[in-house]
Parts: structure tokens; sequence; C-alpha cells
């Protein structure tokens, strides 16, 4: 699932593409979609066509579009959504899309994050970036689509946002705003102190200048729970995932099952920092994708995947010490770590995963 770094690609792109411009119609191809909206397809059309977007916002990995009329359109990506813009110019002052590769391609015959035994895979996340500007206009899984107004610079096909989604695990609603507990703005991308009715129980991630670190380390350090498990508790900090917090935990050198009250605050906030460091680095290259089916606003795949230090590298060597890094199941989800630089807790429970050392 997209997580912050990724969200946030989105988020930029909508930015440039769709704020300032008004709805002029609405495609329900299908509605399944909609769940969450009241009223169904008729009211979600009904809410939007005539209604101007005035910011793309976003808090940790939760998205929306504020309205003219003070409500907002909701997007949840899920596992495979993604919102496509085509026919737009980006807005008057955005800056062009940057080359977000830290290095060359990676050559089509090399295997997936560079594991020579891996089964081929799609190697969309390791190729050098481009930009899909001349996307479909029917794609595959194409669900819902939102026909914008024009404004001068456009190429004339007609500008559309389109949630595409596979496994029809994301969603769109329109919602109404609720102010927000501290009277901060309510995420990344609008000063309002705003944020859906929906998601007010989300806590402010860990690029957002308002969150309260020194809150959030209290809250883990009363907790029994393992640190990986408090990292994603999205009502403590929120964007971060399963890939983003091995990547942290790695980075403090700290062991997923280590219990939250078992942390020093120094030691706690460094995790915050580390993890927050992380995702600043992925988010300057567009994010993290394995496959096609994570791609910005503009078609364009994120390049972190070249840079993982932890996930998904069970059975390779870490990348700081040399020793053959392992892989364990906490709470449901997968732990990448190194034995010898994350030191696992006596008494701490998971289930053990096999791995092989890549390679041999």
């Amino acid at each position: 699932m997209p997580e912050l770094p990724e969200v946030e690609s989105v988020r930029a792109g909508l930015a440039r593409h769709v704020v300032g411009r008004t709805v002029a119609g609405v495609e329900v191809l299908d509605a399944r979609p909609l769940r969450r909206q009241v009223g169904g397809a008729q009211a979600f059309t009904r809410e939007l066509e005539g209604r101007a977007i005035t910011a793309a916002v976003r808090r940790g990995k939760f998205l929306w579009l504020a309205l003219d009329d003070g409500r907002a359109l909701s997007a949840h990506l899920g596992m495979s959504g993604q919102l496509l813009v085509r026919g737009t110019s980006a807005g008057p002052g955005s800056d062009a899309p940057d080359d977000r590769s830290a290095s060359g391609p990676v050559a089509d015959g090399e295997s997936f994050l560079g594991d020579p035994a891996a089964a081929r895979v799609d190697l969309t996340a390791t190729r050098a970036p481009s930009l899909v500007r001349d996307l479909s206009a029917h794609p595959r899984h194409l669900r819902v689509r939102l026909h914008l107004s024009a404004r001068p610079g456009d190429p004339g096909t007609g500008a559309a946002l389109d949630l595409v989604d596979q496994r029809m695990l994301g969603g769109l609603h329109v919602v109404d705003l609720a102010p927000t507990a501290d009277g901060a703005p309510g995420g990344q991308g609008s000063q309002a102190p705003l944020l859906p009715a929906d998601a007010t129980h989300i806590a402010r991630d860990l690029l957002d200048p308002f969150l309260d670190r020194g809150a959030a380390v209290a809250r883990m350090r009363a907790s029994r729970r393992g640190v990986k498990t408090l990292l994603m508790d999205q009502g403590i900090v929120s964007g971060v995932g399963n890939i983003y917090a091995d990547e942290g935990l790695w980075r403090a050198r700290l062991h997923g099952l280590r219990p939250g009250r078992a942390l020093g605050p120094r030691v706690a906030l460094g995790l915050l920092e580390a993890t927050a460091q992380v995702m600043e680095q992925a988010l300057a290259v567009g994010g993290t994708s394995f496959d096609a089916l994570y791609v910005d606003a503009e078609g364009a795949a994120g390049f972190f995947a070249r840079q993982l230090q932890a996930y998904g590298r069970a059975g390779q060597e870490c990348r700081r010490c040399g020793a053959v890094m392992r892989g364990e199941i906490i709470a449901g989800r997968s732990h990448a770590f190194c034995p010898r630089c994350q030191t696992r807790p006596r008494g701490g429970t998971s289930v053990q995963v096999a791995s092989r050392r890549s390679g041999r």
C-alpha cells in the first residue's frame, strides 16, 4: 500500500495539474469505488459537478481535494489505486518534473533489487523515469473519470482526472471538513485548519511541522507493544507503513519487537527522526515502486526501491555490517532486520520466516 512518500508524490502532481480547475462532468464507469459515498453514484456526481478544486492536501497516507463549497473529495488509493491526470498542463509557476533517478538505469537483464537469484519481475522501479503523458484514453481498470475545465497551455484533448484501480480496494467520496483539534493546518498543501470529518482520528505525520514529537514519544514509551507496531499506529504518527517502518528501525538499530516502554526518550525520538529522514529521501525520488501499479499523478514510477536497506532484504547481507539479514512476522506483518545491528529482545514473540542468502 502506498505510504507517505508515494501519496505525497501523487498529491504534488494533483496540486500542479488540477487545483484551480472546475469539475465539468463526472463519469462513473464502476460504482464500487464509491461504496463510502452517502447516496451512491448519483449523489457523488451531483456534489462534484460545478465545484472548483481549491487545494490538494495530505496527512500521512490520507489524501483529499478541497472544494469551493467547504467540502472535500476524499481519495483512498488502497493497494492498487491510481489518480492519473490527462490532457493537462501544469499550473502557473509550477516546476517541471525533475529527473528523479539517483543513478543510471538498471539493465533489463539484471534482477530486481540486485538479487541475482530472484525471479524475473516487473523492473518498472529500477528503470530511468519517464512521464506517461500519452496515457490511453480508456485505460484498463478505469473506474471514475472527472472531466475538468481547461486552462491555457492544455493540449486540447480534454483535461481529466481518472481513478484507475485494479484490485478495487481504493475509493472516492465527498465528505464534510471538520476543524483540526489543535487549530493548525490540516495537512500538507493547505493552510486551512480543516481535515475530512472521517479522518479526524489520523495523527499528524513525521514530515508535518506541527507534529508534537514529544507527545508521540510519550505515547510510544507508555506502551508494551513492539516498536514496529507502534511506529505503524496511525493514531500516534501517520504515514508509516511496512516499508518505512523496516527502514527506520534499521537506521535506528532497533528490532521491531522491542517494547515501546523499553525505549529511552532519546532512543524513541531518534527512531522518529530516522524514519522521517528515510521518508524524505524516498520522497526526493518519488517514493518506492515495486511494479507498475504505483505511479504518481503524471504516470511516473518512484525509484527508492534501489536504496532500500532492510525491507525485502531478508537473506541478503546487511549493508552496514555484512551479517545475513533475517525475516519474521510481527503482528501479521513482515519484518526484515539485521541480527547483529538490531538485537532481538528476549522473550519477544513472532513467527520466524525462512530466508536464504541471495546468490548462494
